[in-house]
C-alpha cells in the first residue's frame, strides 16, 4: 500500500530532480525496511502508517529544536520533509473537529473527570487522525471547565 506509493513518488521525484523529496522518500523506505526486519514479517497497513507517523513526529521535534537554536534554514528543510511524509497519512482532524469529538466523548463520563481515563476514551476514537498533543490540550481544557 504505502510502499508502492513510495516507489511511484520516488520515480517521479527523481525525474523532477527534487532532491529533498528523493532523500525523504528513501529515508521512509529505509525506515519501513528496518521495521519489517525488526518484526520479522511484512508490515500491515496500520504498522506502515505508524512508521510514517513516527517519522513525522521526529520532524516536528527537529523543527522545534532548530527554531529554538535559530537555524531557520534547517527548520525549513525539516518542514518540507514533514509535508512530504504527511502525504502518506490520512487527513488529520482540525482543532475544531477534534474539539467536537472530545466534547461529545466526555459528555457521558462522570465528573470530576480523570485525565488519564478521558484521554483513553478520546484517543480510542481519534487514533491516527489527530495529533495526541493537540488532543491532550483540548482534554485538559475540557476537564478544567
Amino acid at each position: 500500500m504505502i510502499e508502492s506509493k513510495i516507489g511511484a513518488d520516488l520515480k517521479e521525484a527523481m525525474k523532477a530532480h527534487d532532491q529533498v523529496r528523493v532523500d525523504t522518500l528513501r529515508m521512509l523506505r529505509s525506515a519501513l525496511n528496518y521495521r519489517r526486519i525488526e518484526v520479522g514479517r511484512d508490515l500491515s497497513g496500520d504498522e506502515q502508517l505508524e512508521v510514517v507517523r513516527k517519522q513525522v513526529k521526529q520532524r516536528n521535534d527537529a523543527i522545534t529544536e532548530y527554531e529554538r537554536a535559530g537555524r531557520a534554514e534547517s527548520a525549513a528543510k525539516e518542514s518540507r520533509e514533514r509535508e512530504i511524509l504527511q502525504a502518506f497519512l490520512p487527513r488529520q482532524l482540525t482543532r475544531e473537529e477534534a474539539q467536537a469529538i472530545v466534547t461529545e466523548s466526555l459528555a457521558g463520563l462522570p465528573r470530576p473527570l480523570d485525565r488519564g481515563m478521558a484521554m483513553r476514551v478520546v484517543m480510542a476514537k481519534v487514533k491516527g487522525v489527530a495529533d495526541g498533543k493537540m488532543i491532550s490540550e483540548i482534554v485538559a481544557a475540557e476537564i478544567a471547565k
